[in-house]
């Protein structure tokens, strides 16, 4: 790990301090002015040291993400694999890649669909499970049927032998938010618009915070009252209730094929899709 400039130029010192025919010939190495000749040299060698220290820690970040993601089996290689996956296109026999052969490049990224991926191992047995989704106008979304059997068929044909592997491909799970806004009256109106704008943004806050959550990340609770409490015109907020609700074959489903009822968040939860979409934007409640 690469030290501090100050620390370096600490140690550099030391080691001067500790020679003694340097530090007869160097007076000035035991004073404590940052103009000092010898301080100016010594924090020069110790800039140029911690750049190299930074350089070299990148380098190894580097090295050791690309030796995960080649390694074939691991966790990180099956995302690397399912992000790779060319709709339309076929694998070059007895290999993991696809044939490019006269393809263009806005053809061939077109038919990477996966856009998002991870992956985890089961809990209860062994068995990798693969989470994915594409996107439909730039919003996050299941790959259609098609697709999806597109893909299993080149997963099963990648797959360490042995390993059973499921695929998620679920709409988002759905999140509902009851939030209680106290609101400045001078900036926003008892509706949550801006005064000056006419937009919403509580509601434009809690969209964005959607977006810059990772795929398959953890929603913290206290992460989405922290962006709301840095909206202008919001003196203070408090999320009264959160509840999800996902695809669950298993148990019993709504209409639309969702679990029911929703099931309570406390402290932060994972999506079982990988990601949410805001069920509605009514329960949001603002007082003075």
């Amino acid at each position: 790990m690469a030290r501090s400039i100050a620390n370096i130029q600490t140690d550099i010192i030391e080691a001067l301090r500790a020679d003694d025919t340097l530090k007869n010939s160097l007076t000035e190495i035991t004073s404590t002015s940052k103009t000092s000749i010898s301080r100016l040299i010594t924090f020069v060698v110790a800039t140029a040291i911690g750049v190299l220290e930074a350089l070299f820690d990148q380098h190894k970040k580097e090295v050791d993400d690309k030796l995960a993601n080649q390694k074939s089996g691991t966790l990180p290689w099956y995302r690397t694999m399912a992000l790779r996956f060319q709709y339309g296109y076929d694998l070059v026999a007895d290999e993991d890649y696809f044939d490019n052969q006269d393809h263009t490049t806005a053809q061939i990224e077109a038919s990477k669909i996966v856009k998002y991926a991870a992956v985890n191992e089961a809990e209860e047995s062994s068995r990798v499970i693969i989470k994915i989704a594409g996107e439909s106008a730039g919003i996050l979304a299941p790959i259609n049927d098609d697709q999806r059997e597109g893909f299993e068929a080149y997963i099963d044909e990648i797959k360490v032998a042995g390993v059973k592997v499921t695929v998620l491909n679920y709409k988002p799970d759905r999140l509902y938010l009851n939030i209680l806004i106290k609101r400045n009256a001078m900036i926003l109106d008892s509706s949550g618009m801006d005064k000056d704008t006419a937009k919403y943004p509580v509601k434009e806050a809690i969209q964005e915070f959607m977006k810059e959550l990772p795929f398959d990340g953890d929603l913290r609770l206290s992460a989405l009252v922290d962006k709301l409490q840095k909206v202008e015109g919001v003196l203070d907020a408090t999320i009264v209730g959160a509840q999800s609700a996902w695809v669950d074959a298993a148990g019993p489903v709504d209409a639309d094929g969702y679990s029911t009822p929703p099931q309570d968040i406390y402290i932060s939860t994972i999506p079982k899709s990988g990601y949410f979409e805001i069920a509605t934007f009514d329960n949001i409640s603002y007082v003075v």
